[in-house]
């Protein structure tokens, strides 16, 4: 009895060293983002002067009025191109990057090593930016086009393709594919009636990956879309922070340095990222459900 009374004693302070870890990691987590925003909802003039608070000082919803009442069209623009990215490319990424990794884990297959090395080799070297443009651009002609936001990023990331691998290494066994054969399933039933099904967890943590990346690209649109029409969301939001940064600099009159005086600075840059981290906030609890939904029971017993 004693030593189970230790024991459990030990195992509740172990607990509660955890939950105290826990929970210190949380609030470092939770905080930042309710300083960020407080800050948005705080008067500029206040931020310059008294810095930041939990709790706005002097409430105001000025950042967000100037970027939804004067630019609301744009900004809803913006919104709609990024969630169709997003939504679109996610899909289509999901749908041919497992293949090539189901190939790659296949043992009978032959060229699998070699295939392997070279999709290994991308993660280690690339050939730049300036190539890279050169060729979507003056080769592929997509440039002021919404598959420049689409394609560049859908070129699959190797590393995403070594974790198809390798999941599917470990958790298809080869028993389920030959008794599938010898049922007379072909290989595209096997692989979209088994192997998928069972790789639920692996496709929902790549596609939350996929889908954050395209949320937050914005290097394509600086490299490749110079129509404003066509701007996402996060290129939209930064090219308003270098026109108030630039209004600020060429205001040298009276008149244009009052007009810029009354151009939130600070909190405009906090306003769009709440704008921007917000959708995502919304949308991954749904995306946390195929985490645990996706859990694939039983197995091969041989």
């Amino acid at each position: 009895m004693e030593d189970s009374s230790v024991k459990t004693r030990s195992d509740r302070i172990y607990q509660g060293i955890i939950i105290a870890i826990l929970i210190v990691f949380a609030l470092c987590a939770i905080l930042p983002f309710l300083i960020l925003v407080s800050s948005s909802f705080t008067d500029d003039g206040t931020l310059a002067r008294e810095g930041y608070n939990f709790f706005p000082r002097k409430f105001s919803t000025y950042a967000y009025w100037y970027l939804f009442k004067s630019n609301a069209k744009k900004v809803f623009r913006a919104y709609g191109i990024t969630f169709f990215i997003t939504i679109v490319g996610t899909a289509v990424s999901l749908l041919i990057g497992p293949m090539l990794g189901w190939v790659l884990s296949r043992k009978d297959y032959r060229r699998g090593k070699a295939l392997t090395f070279m999709v290994f080799f991308t993660m280690l070297f690339n050939g730049g930016v300036v190539p890279s443009y050169i060729m979507y651009t003056q080769l592929f002609h997509l440039k002021n086009s919404i598959l420049a936001l689409l394609i560049p990023t859908l070129v699959f990331n190797g590393f995403y393709i070594i974790l198809y691998k390798n999941n599917f290494s470990s958790n298809i066994h080869p028993a389920l594919v030959e008794a599938a054969k010898i049922d007379g399933a072909g290989e595209l039933y096997i692989y979209f009636k088994i192997v998928l099904p069972l790789s639920l967890p692996i496709l929902a943590t790549i596609g939350l990956m996929v889908g954050l990346g395209y949320w937050n690209d914005w290097t394509n649109g600086l490299y490749y879309i110079t129509d404003t029409k066509l701007y996402a969301l996060q290129q939209y939001l930064k090219s308003i922070i270098d026109n108030i940064s630039m209004l600020s600099q060429l205001a040298t009159t009276a008149e244009a340095g009052a007009v810029a005086a009354k151009m939130p600075g600070t909190s405009i840059r906090m306003a769009m990222a709440v704008i921007g981290v917000v959708p995502i906030m919304v949308l991954y609890p749904f995306f946390q459900k195929a985490f645990i939904a996706g859990i694939a029971l039983g197995g091969v017993k041989e």
